[in-house]
């Protein structure tokens, strides 16, 4: 995430990141969904004071507690960007709950690696097809981390810049 957030500035676009807090203690499990959404309104509500639009992104569980926090509390985003969207729980096999990404009318755009077992592409495409305004970019050989094996030929900071260009075209558009 660091990686990405320098490229995504490189790109013109201003980013944050944070910490939840289960992360800041060193554990594992995550906390519950309220205290995740407590943390990620406050640090949205932060970013909003010094910007006129914020798009919600993250990777995996960030980009997903952002879309509770857009489609069940109505957060005034501009659009979600989700890097690895965990659509199936990890050693899960049906998709989880999506319904609250359907009351989000404005833009989503869903980064999917070939390779990524908790956001496989055709189920991330076979949602996005039924949501309002979403957008599916596939990372050719592509695991969860959007890491590549070497016999793609493409290094991880290559693959990361090239989300960073994906996504600020994506942002321009909308």
């Amino acid at each position: 995430m660091v990686m990405l957030r320098t490229w995504l500035a490189a790109a013109g676009l201003t980013t944050m990141s944070f910490n939840y807090p289960y992360t800041e203690a060193g554990r594992r499990a995550p906390d519950r969904m309220a205290k995740l959404l407590a943390v990620h309104r406050a640090a949205a509500d932060r970013l909003l004071a010094y910007c006129e639009t914020v798009y919600l992104g993250g990777k995996s569980m960030g980009g997903r507690v952002g879309s509770h926090l857009a489609g069940d509390q109505g957060w005034p985003a501009a659009g979600l960007v989700y890097y690895g969207y965990p659509l199936v729980p990890l050693g899960g096999r049906e998709p989880r709950d999506t319904a609250h990404l359907h009351e989000i009318a404005v833009g989503q755009l869903f980064f999917a690696g070939t390779r990524d077992r908790l956001g496989p592409p055709d189920l991330i495409k076979a949602l996005a097809t039924n949501l309002p305004a979403a957008t599916v970019e596939i990372v050719e050989d592509g695991d969860h981390s959007f890491h590549v094996p070497k016999r793609a030929g493409r290094t991880d900071e290559e693959i990361i810049s090239d989300l960073a260009r994906r996504t600020a075209a994506w942002v321009g558009k909308s």
